[in-house]
């Protein structure tokens, strides 16, 4: 069967797989430029999971663009700075934040992640959104992309956006249709790096006088590097919630490739020797980790395998690949819905130039995309790989590093370092441009030829400009 509404030969219709925030990002894009597409979502009911997420200027002026950023602002709360303790809860130290705001004109804000996806997917008309929707196989011809699900149905489009996930059936089904021709990397044929087993969840409202940092509008971000390979940490958030995460680094390459046949998406899943594990350990909110286990539902509470990779191969033909279904970061630096929003920004932006939906065309469109986005995942890659390990690694550099940046790192360097980090802010190029903020360096971003040249005919047009 076919889907509405249908593409046309400038206007095509666009088929997204996975309804995570990459997707929705995306499809909240398209509905805002008239863009016709539709999200298959393999699970059967949208229960979004997860624990603290933080945003900052590489995204924020997306949601000051699209009329988003004052509703973000009200589920979020600032993080001025990030305490470490050892496991017997003595301070170790502490990443302080003070002046990142100057530099960036945007606070950094830490929220509940279901908060943010709640937000993204009141977007998308709900008649775009298909549930129970497992791809299965995809076949591709010169005028179309058609995707075949579990449940016997198949949908045609001009376009393919595998936004689901790590694992990726639109890349699985991709890479095996060019390993065929001999066209895949060997790079891309590659098992993931895992690295850690995490936790996360989320309490119902807690009480401020059993934890007074609750009565703070601003987050205290507490994490514990304990034994073995172990860390904790809990932050809070709005309505005096708080969340929690484990964290258990594997201690090999071969236990890391023992865990590669786990499911690696958010999902709750019984695990009762992980959180038997750390229930006596110290809460740093006071008491210990098992208050917060208990405060929190057991449907909410989900495990994921932490990997990382960046992906060489992005697209071919009608399909095109995002967020991590393209680069899986680790969340050290907290990039990964980040780059996944930015992969929706630039990709939209293409799309938004593309002449007609000729494959010619389509595949003009995907390597704009690909040069735009490539480099930048691979530096947060790299970033999120680094801060990753002096958060929570063992290892005795690890520890050396850690040390250094908690106690020793002048602030200068910090300061440079994030000026560098926050300079990459694209934005969306067929919207007004939000106007730089801050001390820091802003790099320049490609211009929509579409949008300069209506415009250009029209000085008065405010397409777009109005939207809520």
């Amino acid at each position: 069967m076919s889907t509405e509404p249908q593409g046309s030969s400038s206007q095509p219709l666009v088929l997204i797989a996975g309804a995570g925030i990459g997707g929705l990002m995306l499809g909240t894009l398209l509905e805002r430029i008239g863009i016709p597409f539709v999200i298959f979502e393999r699970a059967s009911k949208v229960k979004p999971l997860g624990s603290a997420m933080n945003l900052k200027v590489n995204i924020l002026p997306v949601f000051e663009q699209l009329g988003l950023y004052d509703e973000l602002m009200e589920i979020s709360y600032p993080i001025p700075a990030l305490s470490l303790f050892n496991h017997d809860m003595s301070k170790m130290g502490e990443v302080s934040f003070e002046g990142q705001q100057e530099v960036a004109g945007y606070p950094s804000v830490i929220f509940k992640r279901p908060k943010l996806y709640e937000l993204l997917y009141k977007q998308v008309p709900a008649s775009k959104i298909l549930l129970g929707k497992k791809i299965l196989r995809v076949t591709e011809d010169s005028d179309k992309v058609t995707i075949h699900c579990s449940d016997n149905t198949q949908y045609e489009g001009d376009i393919l956006v595998g936004a689901d996930g790590a694992y990726s059936s639109v890349r699985q089904n991709l890479y095996k249709h060019l390993d065929e021709k001999g066209l895949l990397p060997r790079s891309d044929k590659d098992d993931f790096a895992v690295g850690y087993t995490c936790m996360v969840g989320v309490t119902k409202p807690q009480d401020p006088e059993k934890y007074p940092h609750l009565k703070d509008e601003f987050v205290h971000f507490q994490t514990v590097l304990g034994d073995r390979g172990l860390s904790w940490g809990v932050a809070n958030v709005p309505n005096n919630e708080i969340t929690w995460t484990l964290i258990d680094q594997f201690g090999s390459q071969d236990e890391s490739k023992a865990q590669l046949f786990r499911n690696s998406e958010w999902g709750p899943e019984a695990n009762s020797a992980m959180l038997k594990e750390f229930y006596d350990f110290p809460c740093p909110y006071g008491g210990k980790m098992g208050d917060m286990f208990d405060a929190t539902p057991s449907e909410l509470i989900s495990k994921v395998y932490l990997e990382e990779k960046l992906f060489e191969t992005w697209y071919h033909g009608r399909v095109v690949l995002l967020g991590d279904a393209a680069h899986k970061m680790l969340p050290g630096a907290g990039q990964g819905a980040i780059n996944a929003m930015q992969d929706a920004v630039i990709l939209s932006n293409c799309l938004y130039d593309l002449p007609d939906a000729s494959s010619k065309s389509i595949t003009a469109a995907f390597k704009d995309y690909f040069e735009q986005r490539y480099e930048q995942a691979k530096l947060r890659i790299e970033q999120s790989r680094s801060t990753t390990k002096v958060m929570a690694g063992k290892t005795l550099t690890d520890k050396l590093l850690r040390t250094f940046m908690l106690n020793y790192m002048p602030k200068r360097i910090q300061s440079m370092s994030f000026a560098k980090t926050s300079a990459y802010r694209p934005q969306i190029a067929w919207l007004p441009q939000v106007k730089a903020r801050g001390t820091g360096p802003v790099l320049p971003q490609k211009p929509s030829r579409r949008y300069a040249e209506e415009h250009r005919r029209n000085p008065c047009l405010k397409k777009y400009r109005d939207h809520p």
